[in-house]
């Protein structure tokens, strides 16, 4: 990284740190297909995930997992800003307590209209991490509303979105109305696990990012090969790519 300040903000920041024996872990079985399966790779370009989920554990196997507060956290240098935002009373407070100790600035606000507030950042640089659980049914409209007037506050800016993949058909018309935004520096990173749709589960998981620095891309393709063969469920190959959400449309 550059030596210059960078301003790190998390919108649905959650609780910062979640319990894998929990009900809700075991439920979804997503641990054991995630975490668990990366915690036994031995791939190397894997080692910074691994490192950073030991940290918030005693060690040996992983029982408790790192939301992305704690990843910013760990990234953190002392010329950096960490903002947080967590919506939900009861979360936003675990979240406090769990991030205690750091520089972090714990907001309780709604996510969008912090998203905005907080633009352009202070410092020079600066990253915005958008992970919403996707509970509502109109998040992708809040989140293409938000991302333009983001953009056209702070073209230069990073922003992270992170989404689950359902089916192929409802993804497909969002990215055909994120495209008509005419963002550049528009990447699209997508795991889908399965060769086609499963009903009534996810079938992956993507990331939007807005102006990816060049050194990230350079270094993503092998990264990402080492998550597909590391993710790939039972009988599965899957597939991961990586394009510009410009391309794709032409």
């Amino acid at each position: 990284l550059k030596e210059g300040a960078l301003t790190l903000i998390d919108t649905h920041a959650g609780c910062g740190l979640y319990d894998l024996a929990g009900d809700q872990a075991q439920r979804t079985g997503e641990a054991a297909q995630g975490v668990v399966r990366a915690f036994a790779d031995a791939n190397p370009l894997l080692d910074d995930y691994r490192a950073a989920v030991r940290a918030v554990n005693a060690g040996g196997e992983p029982n408790l997992y790192p939301g992305s507060p704690q990843f910013l956290a760990q990234l953190l240098r002392p010329q950096d800003l960490l903002i947080l935002n967590e919506k939900h009373p009861e979360d936003a407070g675990e979240l406090r307590r769990v991030m205690r100790g750091s520089p972090a600035a714990v907001h309780e606000r709604d996510a969008y209209e912090l998203w905005l507030a907080m633009l352009p950042t202070r410092t020079a640089r600066g990253v915005v991490v958008v992970d919403p659980p996707y509970e509502q049914t109109d998040e992708r409209a809040r989140i293409t509303a938000t991302l333009a007037a983001a953009h056209r506050k702070w073209a230069h800016g990073v922003t992270v979105i992170w989404y689950p993949l359902k089916d192929r058909v409802t993804h497909q018309q969002w990215k055909n109305k994120l495209r008509n935004l005419r963002i550049p520096k528009f990447l699209v990173v997508e795991h889908w696990l399965y060769d086609a749709d499963q009903p009534g589960i996810y079938n992956g998981a993507g990331l939007f990012i807005v102006n990816p620095p060049y050194a990230f891309t350079q270094a993503l393709p092998p990264l990402l090969e080492a998550l597909r063969a590391t993710l790939a469920p039972d009988g599965h190959r899957g597939v991961i790519t990586a394009d510009w959400l410009e391309a794709e449309g032409r």
